[in-house]
């Protein structure tokens, strides 16, 4: 269990860093950041086989779910609205909604699926079923089954981009 009483005196559950995700100062200081996107976006990002892939946050919020290939794996990114900015209010539970991504492969028992949003779930074309943010069929023929996880991290572009200039950045168009 965490306890407070750490010796310092430190107000925790306040953002020392408030308005930080509303575009203030970037707190960097390495080589410059590419352009192609602002610094403080937010991105879920896939580094696979050594393909970079950011997936924005203001197109996922938008399109809801993406089906992709990275270094020739099907892939699949969910998003759904329902998690706070910790960096935005004074306190966590004020910030505002940005949204949480997740990845996933695509390829269940050797057959890749399709996937669509549907509500605050995910559908795959295939078979009808109806999927969780985490990855797991809730309905339909699938039910009960999970999708294998990809690894990918969450970040601002400026945090990731300074590392992997060369990422590629998906665009739905």
């Amino acid at each position: 269990m965490l306890s407070r009483e750490t010796g310092h005196s430190r107000p925790y559950g306040l953002n020392p860093y408030t308005a930080y995700d509303l575009g203030g100062p970037v707190l960097y200081q390495g080589p410059t950041i590419p352009g192609a996107l602002p610094a403080m976006a937010r991105v879920v990002t896939v580094d696979m086989g050594g393909e970079a892939v950011a997936y924005p946050y203001e197109v996922l919020a938008r399109v809801k779910v993406v089906n992709d290939t990275v270094a020739g794996q099907p892939i699949v990114v969910f998003w759904r609205r329902g998690t706070a900015s910790p960096l935005e209010a004074s306190s966590v539970a004020q910030g505002r909604d940005v949204g949480s991504a997740t990845v996933f492969s695509r390829v269940l028992d050797g057959r890749v699926l399709t996937f669509e949003a549907k509500g605050d779930e995910f559908r795959d074309r295939e078979t009808g079923s109806t999927w969780g943010l985490l990855g797991q069929a809730r309905q339909g023929p699938l039910a009960g089954r999970r999708l294998e996880p990809v690894t990918a991290i969450n970040h601002f572009w400026f945090s990731w981009a300074a590392f992997r200039p060369d990422t590629r950045v998906y665009s739905p168009e």
